[in-house]
């Protein structure tokens, strides 16, 4: 799927064995230490039994990706990393709602994620996607580093798909 971002051209595609090294580069770039993913995580996070991971790429360049998980009715969003060049340009709302299409075909009826409490941009995104805050979860990501929990529903009787 291509879309067109405010940087140029991207196509939207399903994680392939062998994107894991540019998604941990990428990730190195997009978050602080304390929230990095190492290689071997990041790896078994995208090719999980569950899995349903898409991958931005432009000109060859892995500009973005979104890893999430499938389990029943519930898709959990592991990691959105859009490189800084290509934010705010829809390409996180993009990628969003194609693991959220492949969600509803696995069954899924519900996104859950954490985001870290001080990541303001994060919480304006998934707050614009009508996602709603359900709590926060004390030390989440380690000592004195919480989160804030928050879900949306999908479908018909909720909010209608994708996002």
């Amino acid at each position: 799927m291509e879309i067109r971002a405010d940087s140029g051209e991207v196509e939207l595609r399903a994680y392939r064995e062998g994107d894991a090294l540019a998604m941990f580069t990428l990730d190195r770039v997009c978050f602080e230490q304390r929230f990095r993913f190492s290689l071997h995580t990041m790896r078994d996070f995208a090719e999980a039994p569950g899995a349903v991971s898409v991958v931005a790429e432009a000109d060859g360049a892995v500009v973005g990706f979104c890893i999430a998980e499938v389990e029943g009715e519930v898709v959990y969003l592991v990691t959105i990393d859009v490189d800084p060049e290509w934010r705010r340009g829809g390409l996180a709302q993009s990628m969003v709602g194609w693991i959220a299409a492949r969600a509803w075909d696995k069954g899924a009826r519900r996104v859950d994620l954490h985001v870290f409490v001080e990541n303001e941009a994060a919480i304006r995104f998934y707050e614009r996607l009508g996602f709603g805050l359900v709590g926060t979860v004390p030390g989440f990501y380690g000592h004195g580093s919480d989160a804030l929990y928050y879900s949306r529903r999908m479908g018909f009787g909720g909010l209608v798909r994708p996002i």
